[in-house]
């Protein structure tokens, strides 16, 4: 009964949140409450289950990246890149959004997917504030981007971290192995997007010559300021990339960043609180304790065992189906707890296949599938949910159906440019 019921109430919320009835934070919360009041999760499921609760560590990294994000604004830098931007490219929206689109995936590979999507999108509504144009092609792009990017290393996307630690591969394994399909991926990106988005790059001459008139010096507003949260942001980044030397989790340091920030500005609390998401925060929590439910009974375990049990020993077909399965799957679940849950049985997979090429090849298969996955669905991916968040509260909302019908279209592109690239790698030569 338990697994009918946390089924149940994932596919009715959901259902909910891709209808946009009710809003998405309400439709999570209720569903969190029923699995809760059902007793199909207790408290020590959802608050304090690694397995089967609320990511704290994604969330607290959101607050703290909110934070300095919230304060790095006040300085005038997001203006300033977003005039700088647009003179590059001459004004073009087109072109503009190409340069950001490279920008953010290559941010990506370097940063988690949240922290480069926090950064760039406020520096996107900008330039299309300049321009007047809408800024939801913009935006959806370089959330796709970012995911795209952040597959090439062990520390771009969340789902390649538990991969390297469960198969012991190192930064060096992903940046060798990933990172040229990532190349060909966000080439393949940039051809798609114009056509995906045509009609949408018209702009009125006299704004691009309003905007190629600005001097983007002028934008800074407080040099202090900035110099401050620019040494803050460095740290931090720092601390990202040396995770593995300071044995910090990135929630732990985006949380000091933002308490050094805080004190180093003097930001008063009612400033800095004010650009935190809290609706996303909540939208996460209640999402993480319905998909922990799911775990907990063992639907997602035997949907990933099913996956498992038809490949009958065939590594290729195994490392097919994982890339199918993995991408479907991470698009309507967040891809965090998917990969959690089937790691194991890639690694009891790899056992049963003698030759190493092959068994590794079924490793990256699934952070293919998972990582590109996450483009499918406004809800695939933690940074989704993040850009679609930021975009309702600037006044530019973007609904489920219009982030999911160029996602879907994006991430089956991806998996069909993956297959054979998997294929000749690892099979062929």
């Amino acid at each position: 009964m338990s697994t009918v019921i946390a089924a149940v109430v994932f596919v009715v919320a959901y259902v909910l949140i891709a209808s946009e009835k009710v809003p998405k934070m309400t439709a999570a919360l209720a569903g969190a409450g029923l699995v809760l009041a059902t007793g199909v999760s207790g408290s020590a499921d959802a608050f304090f289950s690694e397995d089967t609760g609320v990511d704290w560590n994604v969330l607290f990294l959101l607050l703290g990246m909110m934070i300095i994000v919230g304060i790095l604004r006040r300085t005038g830098v997001f203006e300033f890149v977003a005039v700088w931007a647009a003179k590059r490219a001459k004004g073009s929206p087109l072109r503009i959004l190409i340069l950001l689109v490279l920008i953010t995936a290559v941010a990506s590979a370097f940063l988690d997917n949240v922290t480069t999507v926090l950064l760039i999108v406020p520096v996107t509504l900008l330039v299309c504030d300049r321009l007047e144009i809408s800024p939801a092609p913009f935006l959806i792009s370089e959330v796709l981007a970012s995911n795209i990017g952040g597959t090439a290393t062990l520390i771009g996307d969340p789902p390649n971290i538990i991969i390297g630690s469960r198969a012991g591969l190192a930064f060096n394994d992903f940046l060798i192995n990933l990172a040229p399909i990532v190349a060909v991926e966000l080439v393949v990106l940039a051809l798609v997007l114009p056509w995906l988005f045509r009609g949408s790059f018209a702009v009125d001459p006299q704004r691009v010559a309003d905007v190629m008139a600005l001097n983007e010096r002028e934008a800074i507003r407080d040099r202090k300021l900035l110099l401050k949260s620019g040494l803050v942001l460095l740290l931090v980044l720092a601390g990202f990339v040396l995770h593995s030397v300071v044995h910090l989790d990135p929630s732990v340091v985006a949380l000091l960043g933002a308490g050094l920030l805080v004190l180093l500005s003097g930001t008063p609390p009612n400033h800095y609180l004010a650009g935190v998401e809290w609706e996303t925060l909540l939208f996460f929590a209640g999402l993480f304790i319905m998909i922990g439910a799911l775990v907990k009974t063992g639907v997602i375990d035997r949907l990933a065992r099913l996956a498992a049990e038809a490949t009958g020993g065939n590594a290729l077909l195994a490392v097919f189906l994982i890339l199918g399965v993995s991408a479907l799957l991470s698009g309507v679940i967040d891809n965090i707890p998917y990969v959690a849950t089937m790691s194991p049985l890639v690694l009891a997979l790899t056992h049963d296949i003698p030759d190493p090429a092959h068994s590794e090849a079924l490793w990256w298969s699934l952070a293919l599938g998972a990582d590109f996955g996450g483009n499918m669905t406004a809800v695939g991916a933690s940074a989704n949910v993040v850009v679609l968040g930021i975009a309702a509260r600037a006044g530019s909302p973007i609904s489920f159906w219009e982030f999911t019908k160029k996602g879907a279209v994006v991430t089956l592109v991806s998996v069909l440019v993956a297959a054979p690239y998997l294929w000749l790698r690892y099979f062929v030569f």
